[in-house]
């Protein structure tokens, strides 16, 4: 039986359907049972297994009240798992002064922009000296340079609430102007809710709530799918050139939303793309590059390599690690060759078959970061929150957005050959492309 509803906000959800296989209570039952394994496999008193423990309690909790509940994927769930594995170990960590090393990395590299205009130690020998990001990352650091260590200007806490705000930012350019169309999501999930379900993933949580660097990137890159969904290639340009001054990870997405762009827009819609995300990046990145190429060269390029004098605390046993473990002399040059020969595969990929959707083009970046993760040297698990989140948001987005996006323009001799999607929601290509 299938009963139809309207959401608060006024828009029409698609009928939810009783009986059958739900996902979401064993879901919820996977993340407690993963929580609880990051919580267990954790060193005494450290961050991961605070959350570890604490998240396993509140997806649990969740689990069971999805199970019970009639409406699939429904809100009340999705805010127990934020509570519980999110807002609880947050406070709890804040209470007891314990954060990821991360933090205090961006911390001081904002330290060091203000007075010398780098982000970088010139002379790096140990782990905590190292800092391997780019100097955009510096802006989370600003409030604890301007204000002194507190609570309130914790690096951590800037960047959670820089990756809130662009994921409502991504929400309401999606929505915006949609009208009263029923939504074609699962189970009729409203935007908002959906927001909710992909903070409460473990490998996004997890981060946000210890003070991992990740999130404010997929978070940018998540906008600017948003943008490319509504037809905004200059937005979608500057939203990747933020994220490009953040982290390295990020700068894979330009070619590929540049590919995206070509043939389905032309070279105007690219070259709008182009100009705000390699201006922005480059515009964040050259001047500390200039006022000290050896610091920058040492810290952003070799250590995140494991090419550093330190070996980076990045180490998990992925394909690549296992290389330099069983080939120590050239090891790592071995996984640097092999991470070169994966992005010119992608990029011949997307010369050859571009993606013509944004799904499409989400799914083959998903592809490129899942390979440099796997055949890097120096990597985390955690960094499995950029193929998962853009396998999983991009689907659940192209069905909030208007049923008018992702029109293709009439070709014409001198363009590249386009192709048409009728329905947002569904590729032009395979969803593995």
């Amino acid at each position: 039986m299938a009963t139809d509803t309207t959401h608060p906000d006024g828009t029409a959800a698609a009928p939810t359907r009783r009986g059958g296989w739900r996902w979401d209570w064993p879901v919820l039952a996977g993340c407690a049972i993963a929580g609880l394994s990051v919580g267990l496999a954790s060193p005494p008193n450290t961050s991961q297994q605070a959350w570890g423990l604490c998240s396993a309690a509140g997806y649990a909790i969740a689990a069971i009240i999805a199970a019970c509940s009639v409406r699939r994927w429904g809100r009340l769930p999705a805010i127990v798992s934020v509570v519980g594995a999110g807002l609880v170990p947050l406070l709890y960590l804040t209470v007891i002064d314990k954060e990821q090393m991360e933090v205090g990395v961006i911390q001081r590299g904002t330290a060091l922009l203000l007075t010398s205009g780098t982000p970088y130690n010139a002379d790096p020998h140990t782990v905590p000296q190292f800092n391997p990001y780019l100097p955009g990352m510096s802006l989370f650091g600003i409030p604890d340079a301007l204000f002194g260590d507190n609570p309130l200007t914790s690096a951590r806490l800037w960047s959670l609430i820089g990756f809130l705000v662009v994921v409502l930012w991504a929400v309401r350019v999606l929505t915006k102007d949609r009208g009263p169309v029923p939504l074609a999501t699962p189970g009729g999930v409203t935007p908002s809710t959906g927001a909710l379900w992909l903070i409460a993933c473990p490998v996004l949580i997890l981060p946000l709530t210890i003070g991992g660097v990740d999130p404010p990137v997929i978070g940018l890159i998540v906008l600017a799918l948003a943008f490319l969904q509504r037809d905004r290639p200059g937005a979608a340009g500057l939203a990747l050139g933020a994220a490009s001054a953040l982290k390295w990870t990020a700068w894979p997405a330009i070619p590929v939303a540049l590919a995206l762009l070509w043939v389905t827009k032309g070279k105007g819609a690219a070259a709008k793309c182009a100009a705000g995300s390699v201006g922005l990046a480059a515009l964040a990145a050259l001047p500390a590059a200039l006022i000290d190429f050896s610091a920058f060269l040492q810290n952003a390029i070799l250590y995140p390599l494991g090419m550093g004098e330190a070996n980076s605390t990045a180490q998990s046993p992925l394909l690549g690690h296992l290389i330099v473990l069983l080939m120590p002399e050239n090891g790592k040059t071995v996984t640097v060759a092999l991470i070169g020969v994966s992005a010119i595969g992608v990029a011949v990929s997307l010369l050859v078959r571009p993606p013509r959707t944004v799904i499409a083009a989400a799914d083959r970046l998903a592809i490129g970061l899942l390979l440099a993760i796997v055949l890097s040297p120096a990597t985390r698990l955690g960094y499995a929150i950029y193929p998962v989140v853009l396998i999983f948001w991009p689907r659940f987005a192209a069905a909030l957005a208007p049923a008018t996006d992702l029109k293709i323009p009439r070709q014409t001799s001198d363009e590249p050959a386009m192709s048409t999607a009728t329905d947002p929601g569904t590729s032009a290509e395979p969803a593995t492309s």
